[in-house]
């Protein structure tokens, strides 16, 4: 069994229509939390800018919430603006619907794909494994994995998943030898 596996290689663009310009993309920049105290309640934002215009628009991580609900470690990681962080949030689909943004993934991943040879022994059996939640469609990502056209692959290829269907988790799949 052969193993495929979908890498990021950036911070994806956030898809947030400025108000300033209208454009639709934004970016993390250098990935800054800003964190503001208001008595005993605490409000943290990441602060994203737009691609076009640099306007700093802040995305709400939490509102008006306790001091004493924050571990005080990862408070420290707010303030540090730790980098780990900043993707883990930037990530959370609960935090991208209560802000209004979706994630555009083009050119923020790769795939490190073992080639399958003509010497291997068919047919031949890949596990694709997504380290991030990219979500990309099956057939596309296997017929780059593969070097072939979608056609061809489709052919060749089965599995039990809808390969025209945008995934975020791993599967499986089984290429058979070609004609």
């Amino acid at each position: 069994m052969l193993s495929w596996v979908v890498r990021r290689t950036r911070l994806p663009l956030l898809s947030l229509r400025c108000v300033d310009c209208g454009s639709e993309s934004a970016t993390t920049g250098k990935g800054r939390f800003r964190v503001n105290a208001n008595g005993k309640l605490l409000h943290v934002w990441l602060l994203v800018r737009c691609v076009s215009c640099d306007r700093t628009v802040k995305i709400a991580v939490y509102e008006r919430a306790p001091v004493r609900s924050f571990d005080p470690a990862q408070l420290d990681r707010y303030h540090a603006n730790d980098p780990e962080l900043v993707a883990s949030t930037l990530l959370d689909p609960l935090i991208a619907r209560r802000n209004r943004f979706t994630l555009d993934w083009t050119g923020a991943w790769r795939l490190d794909a073992q080639p399958v040879g003509l010497a291997e022994a068919w047919p031949v059996r890949v596990e694709v494994v997504f380290e991030d939640p990219v979500p990309v469609r099956p057939d596309r990502l296997v017929a780059q994995g593969l070097g072939l056209s979608r056609n061809e692959m489709l052919r060749r290829v089965k599995c039990d998943i809808p390969l025209r269907r945008p995934r975020i988790a791993g599967f499986t799949f089984t290429v058979m030898a070609g004609d």
